[in-house]
């Protein structure tokens, strides 16, 4: 199962296990900073979801998911203190629609990541923090998190009973000075709960949060070799991000798997 490196190598094959796990990110920040990475699967025409057929909400493609990329997924998982989401992840999970209960996941074949984290002297899981600004997480789901620590950071205006709701449910709530949650006020809070990496799972505007104040580090992107159409959809990003961000290619590898023809690559956000 291997892959071949087209940059900064060429023509050599990989094995796709360990792919990630060997950039060791949990020990690029820093003293006192913090790496954040995100990781998205999209079509060639660039949808990571498309809007489902009876609701607004949107879900990952089910032609470009596949097993070999999310091995990596979980690879990106391990390296992780603490895991980046948002609040519509909680309301998906409730209603049993979500991809994963926030890996590391359980199965025989991530046991060695489970092992790896363990080496590394990291917890068993990465903990959970959740942006929101409307706070409309359902406590239900929370309560699927047991045994780690799950933060929410909000806005200003938030709405003390749902505060009140989501600390009785083992949640910590964090207020920013501001109406909406930014970028940087994520990174500080992370760096002073101790945090070293982080890995945003979320959607496109959670990713413009954080983009918009050049505080994401890395980007992975799969890119499988599909074009699947479709009209309501997302892309990596959504909305403004405060004049264009450049992107500095990393690593990038083919997948010849002729089940999951697919690109892996990695940027890094040039900072301004």
């Amino acid at each position: 199962m291997t892959v071949l490196s087209l940059y900064p190598t060429a023509e050599e094959e990989r094995p796709l296990q360990g792919l990630y796990l060997g950039l060791n990110l949990h020990r690029q920040a820093a003293d006192g900073d913090l790496l954040i990475y995100s990781n998205y699967i999209a079509s060639v025409d660039g949808r990571i979801s498309l809007t489902t057929e009876h609701s607004s909400e949107t879900q990952v493609p089910a032609d470009i998911i596949n097993r070999r990329d999310w091995r990596l997924y979980q690879e990106l998982a391990a390296q992780a203190d603490v895991m980046i989401t948002s609040a519509r992840y909680f309301r998906q999970l409730a209603k049993g629609e979500a991809q994963d209960l926030l890996p590391v996941g359980q199965e025989d074949e991530y046991a060695d990541l489970l092992d790896w984290r363990e080496s590394e002297g990291l917890k068993a899981q990465p903990d959970v923090l959740i942006l929101s600004n409307s706070l409309d997480i359902p406590e239900s789901a929370l309560k699927l998190l047991q045994g780690r620590r799950v933060l929410i950071c909000t806005g200003k205006h938030a709405e003390p009973e749902k505060i009140a709701a989501l600390q009785a449910a083992g949640a910590e709530l964090f207020e920013m000075d501001t109406p909406d949650v930014s970028g940087a006020a994520v990174k500080d809070l992370l760096i002073a709960q101790g945090y070293r990496t982080a890995y945003m799972i979320a959607g496109p505007q959670v990713h413009r949060t954080l983009i918009a104040d050049r505080v994401l580090d890395r980007l992975f992107l799969t890119t499988r070799l599909r074009l699947i159409g479709g009209t309501g959809f997302d892309t990596i990003v959504s909305g403004e991000i405060g004049g264009v961000a450049d992107l500095q290619l990393l690593s990038l590898y083919l997948d010849r798997n002729d089940s999951t023809s697919q690109l892996f690559a990695q940027y890094a956000l040039q900072q301004q």
